[in-house]
């Protein structure tokens, strides 16, 4: 028997679905929004157009476990941990695929609650869902991801909202840490004025940060970094300010991440980044977008928003390299 939610959900998305398109199409599954099974978990949300399917995960971390462009998932999403629930105090599991989190990274409290815990979802149009976390008592939040899926394009709205439900002033940061498809190549437009005399820095072993770091597989070129396999230190940091960065898988697809810089704002990572990239020598590459500080006082709020799209784009071959100029009239295009 479907729960209180699943039935919830599925008259949300009668309604959304009688009203965006004629009667006769109205029990398509393929387009709008609805709860399915995905990997082991009975309560996901499929928001999906012609081209493009997103699939939520409320039950373990509020993630995004697919995005998919004509069938083909982008993120980092292995076997072996299908339907895997936190229990406080039980081992294993692993959170993969399009995790969300907040920092700074080196000091905020642990936060199992709202990195990998059970969230709630609703579907709150015919294309949009809203994952919720619990309240957390460790870092005094909660935590409100919104999602919203163009009904033409690949592009997904991903914004989350940090809540003080706590009596005290705190201070964090938008932290994406997005899996996606491993052995690509990411391509970040450099901006001036910035702090690292090579556009980018890289964390050490031991923690420490290399200001000015040389790696075979990173290279500045036509006013872009190009980051074209696993460099020997995987942890990198940038402070650019162009707002956006791409990476180009070798299944031929284009992962764009977008999201606002603020120049005059306060960055309160340890380097003060703007965003962060993790390829490690493994299947997978974390793509990281950073907000600015945020003072919150008891309850209030404060939001940020990355907006994400999928490009076809063929992945070089052997002796090729990416042309910069056309992925960047490729992406400039595809925001209009």
């Amino acid at each position: 028997m479907p729960s209180s939610f699943q039935r919830n959900c599925s008259v949300l998305i009668l309604l959304g679905c009688t009203l965006a398109v004629p009667t006769a199409k109205a029990a398509e599954p393929s387009v709008g929004a609805r709860v399915i099974s995905f990997y082991g978990y009975d309560d996901c949300i499929r928001l999906e157009n012609n081209d493009t399917r997103v699939t939520l995960c409320p039950a373990a971390g509020g993630r995004v476990l697919e995005y998919a462009l004509d069938g083909k998932n982008c993120l980092y999403l292995p076997p072996g941990n299908e339907g895997w629930v936190y229990e406080p105090g039980k081992k294993g599991g692993s959170m993969t695929a399009g995790r969300f989190d907040i920092g700074p990274e080196q000091i905020i409290k642990r936060h199992p609650l709202l990195w990998m815990g059970r969230w709630t979802g609703e579907i709150t149009g015919p294309h949009s869902a809203r994952l919720t976390s619990a309240k957390d008592k460790s870092t005094g939040v909660q935590l409100v991801r919104d999602f919203t899926l163009d009904e033409k394009t690949s592009q997904l709205t991903c914004k989350q909202t940090i809540r003080n439900v706590s009596k005290e002033t705190v201070e964090y940061c938008h932290w994406s840490r997005t899996f996606a498809l491993g052995g690509g190549i990411c391509v970040i437009p450099l901006t001036e004025p910035s702090r690292f005399p090579n556009g980018y820095v890289m964390y050490g072993k031991d923690g420490a940060i290399g200001f000015r770091p040389e790696d075979d597989n990173i290279r500045s070129r036509d006013g872009f970094l190009e980051i074209l396999a696993a460099p020997k230190h995987p942890k990198l940091g940038m402070d650019t300010s162009a707002g956006w960065f791409a990476y180009v898988m070798p299944n031929d697809v284009m992962f764009v991440k977008r999201f606002p810089v603020y120049r005059d704002r306060v960055y309160n990572e340890v380097a003060g980044l703007t965003m962060s990239i993790w390829y490690p020598d493994a299947p997978m590459c974390e793509l990281e977008p950073i907000g600015p500080r945020e003072r919150i006082a008891p309850g209030k709020s404060a939001s940020f928003t990355e907006t994400w799209q999928l490009l076809t784009h063929r992945f070089p071959g052997k002796g090729q390299q990416i042309d910069l100029e056309k992925l960047g009239k490729l992406v400039d295009g595809a925001s209009r």
